[in-house]
């Protein structure tokens, strides 16, 4: 392992997006996609990433076992747990990769994908990617236009889930939609002004929930491809949530009706 020369340490490699944590590295090394660098903390961390650093170096990585500050420096905030790899930017999955899933899936395990429509800030994207994630989504699919880029501050904000949960993008996202429903999928949408409350809609057969921008909520054509609409009770002061905020309730009330690790 090389060390710093510097007392400033070594240089974030250029052109690269930092993936910060164990389970985001793991994550992404378990789809074959190898960093060009991996910065280790010195001491027991690198006990700890036995088995991931002799993975990355059968691989030809760039490893680099560094002190404890140059990590926190280059994480800014991020948990960094010892490990950051240094890779290409992520890129979207093909749409049509999509319609190939779902027609491999069992009724046994129905699908539950996550449909943004407008989210263009790239905190919410990651946030939402996060609570995909966190309730087993098995993709997110998103609009050519108005979405954000699978930039670094997503991966940073989304932490492992970016590299864990496939990200469509459909050309026309009210045609990806009824494509969707030809394939046996029930598409709900959420609107402040649906009368039907969440909690009466059925998660637990194969879904696609859409999500509209803040604000705006979804556009016409968007509202028009879904089955249905369910808004989230509100009895409070205020009249909506955040946009990631709201993705996680409507994401693990499935979770609750398919009944916990199911979805």
């Amino acid at each position: 392992m090389s060390k710093p020369t510097h007392r400033h340490g070594p240089r974030a490699p250029g052109g690269l997006d930092a993936v910060h944590g164990v389970h985001a590295v793991r994550a992404l090394m378990a789809r074959g996609e190898m960093p060009r660098e991996l910065w280790v903390q010195e001491g027991d961390a690198s006990g700890r990433l036995a088995e991931l650093l002799t993975q990355a170096r059968e691989a030809g990585v760039r490893v680099q076992t560094l002190p404890r500050e140059l990590l926190d420096q280059q994480a800014q905030g991020a948990v960094h747990q010892g490990v950051v790899a240094f890779c290409p930017p992520l890129a979207f999955e093909a749409e049509n990769a999509l319609w190939h899933r779902l027609q491999g899936w069992s009724a046994a395990t129905p699908p539950l994908l996550l449909v943004l429509d407008g989210i263009t800030d790239v905190h919410n994207f990651g946030a939402c990617l996060r609570s995909a994630d966190a309730a087993g989504a098995h993709g997110v699919v998103v609009p050519k236009d108005r979405a954000a880029p699978l930039n670094a501050t997503v991966r940073k904000v989304a932490c492992g889930a970016a590299e864990s949960v496939p990200v469509y993008r459909a050309t026309n996202l009210a045609r990806a939609m009824a494509r969707m429903k030809e394939l046996g999928v029930w598409v709900t949408g959420t609107a402040g002004e649906a009368e039907a409350s969440l909690f009466e809609a059925d998660f637990s057969v194969a879904t696609a929930l859409v999500m509209g921008a803040e604000g705006k909520g979804m556009r016409r054509l968007t509202r028009e491809a879904c089955d249905g609409l369910v808004k989230l009770p509100m009895v409070g002061q205020v009249s909506s949530l955040n946009v990631s905020v709201a993705t996680g309730i409507c994401l693990f009330e499935a979770v609750r009706q398919r009944g916990a690790g199911h979805a």
